[in-house]
């Protein structure tokens, strides 16, 4: 993608932490052990005395699993104001004396010097909507302390890449009353293939989509539709840049084949940075 000065500000992005405002009022202790038994298999065991960085905290949920995986510290940061604010409000309210910090910043802005390292930073599904991913994932690399791990998922790239981009251009402009067509006839479509290649009920995939990081369905439909900007990335290159950053990988998760016809899903990352020698 082209990078711009304009796709870089938060004005020319889809409205996310409207989004996650919505959701966040779904979020019980239900979503919240979801969410800590999956950054607990991303991240392969607990993070008690760890300082935690989320980058791109969206509704606060993933900042909540830290804590309850025992995180000494968690700074939660997102360029998005709602989603600051629906943050604040959802750590307040289910860990009111928890060792947390919310701050309004762009990935881009982040300052280790200022901040310090942290042991481990967290961005899921963040990077490919900054307007710059290979810039982001640089920035967010390096918050990551000496020794610190690097927790990250994005878009794999598929065929259809550029169609989601032309897609994401117009949702994005269109009336709510469009976005509401678009959604349903994407979820019909959607239902259909799935019952039809999967052999699977789509209440069944409902159940296990909620149990799994504890998300919604009907809200990461209009995240995926709206999600703008929008960049995908191979784990070829993933992987390419982070060794070049001095980075080793621990483990990944993803599918083995994407066409991308009904979109992208999402590579899981960890890296471990290489501890510094004297």
């Amino acid at each position: 993608m082209k990078t711009s000065t304009d796709l870089l500000a938060q004005r020319s992005h889809f409205e996310f932490g409207k989004n996650w405002a919505s959701y966040a009022k779904l979020i019980t202790d239900n979503e919240i052990d979801s969410a800590a038994s999956e950054l607990e298999r991303l991240l392969g065991g607990r993070l008690d005395g760890k300082r935690f960085l989320d980058i791109g905290c969206g509704s606060g949920l993933h900042s909540l699993a830290a804590l309850r995986l025992g995180a000494s510290e968690v700074l939660a940061t997102d360029i998005d104001p709602d989603s600051v604010e629906t943050t604040r409000v959802v750590l307040s309210a289910h860990a009111p004396d928890g060792p947390w910090e919310c701050l309004n910043v762009s990935v881009f802005d982040l300052d280790a010097k200022a901040l310090g390292g942290f042991d481990v930073v967290y961005s899921w599904g963040v990077l490919h909507h900054t307007g710059d991913l290979y810039r982001a994932l640089a920035a967010a690399s390096g918050m990551v302390c000496s020794g610190g791990q690097f927790a990250f998922a994005l878009y794999r790239k598929t065929l259809f890449c550029w169609f989601w981009k032309i897609e994401k251009r117009w949702y994005m402009r269109a009336s709510p009353k469009a976005q509401n067509v678009a959604r349903r006839a994407y979820s019909a479509v959607f239902r259909s293939l799935s019952y039809l290649l999967l052999f699977r009920s789509h209440r069944k995939y409902l159940e296990k989509y909620r149990a799994q990081r504890g998300m919604d369905y009907y809200h990461d439909i209009h995240d995926w539709l709206g999600g703008w900007p929008y960049e995908s990335i191979s784990p070829r290159q993933v992987n390419r840049l982070m060794l070049v950053r001095g980075f080793e990988p621990i483990r990944s998760f993803g599918p083995r084949f994407m066409l991308g016809a009904l979109g992208s899903a999402c590579d899981e990352y960890l890296y471990s940075r290489l501890k510094e020698t004297t």
